[in-house]
């Protein structure tokens, strides 16, 4: 598949998590909408990754960006919201991940608003970078 069009699949499917995520937070699940963030922005920057012609690997926000930043510019916000984003990769889905309890009792609206706002960030980052690049949305 033509790499464009592999972009534009990730980056469709990353605007989706966003939604879902947004949706999970309206409805009071915060765990989830904390993991749909990450979601959202791991798949974007496969996106932008896919854009310049290689593929990405692993799951950290955080080391996505740093494979970006051997093609772009990355500022360090981009990196403050990598990091809060990867906080919430494992345990915000399992509940093995604390002492005690569910996921669902560790997070809050405070939490996921923090997670929506830092993937969004990501999300439109990238969306300015692939319009640059010549993907057309």
């Amino acid at each position: 598949m033509e790499r464009i069009e592999e972009s534009k699949r990730w980056f469709t499917q990353a605007r989706r998590d966003l939604k879902a995520a947004r949706d999970s937070a309206e409805a009071g699940n915060h765990e989830w909408c904390c993991f749909q963030a990450q979601q959202a922005a791991e798949k974007a920057l496969r996106a932008l990754l896919h854009a310049f012609g290689r593929r990405g690997w692993g799951h950290s926000v955080v080391e996505l960006l740093e494979e970006l930043k051997e093609l772009v510019e990355v500022s360090e916000d981009m990196f403050v919201a990598a990091r809060e984003l990867d906080r919430h990769y494992i345990p915000s889905r399992y509940p093995n991940a604390f002492e005690s309890g569910y996921p669902g009792m560790y997070y809050d609206d405070v939490t996921a608003t923090r997670a929506f706002e830092a993937s969004k960030k990501i999300v439109e980052w990238v969306e300015s970078w692939l319009k640059r690049s010549g993907v057309e949305l």
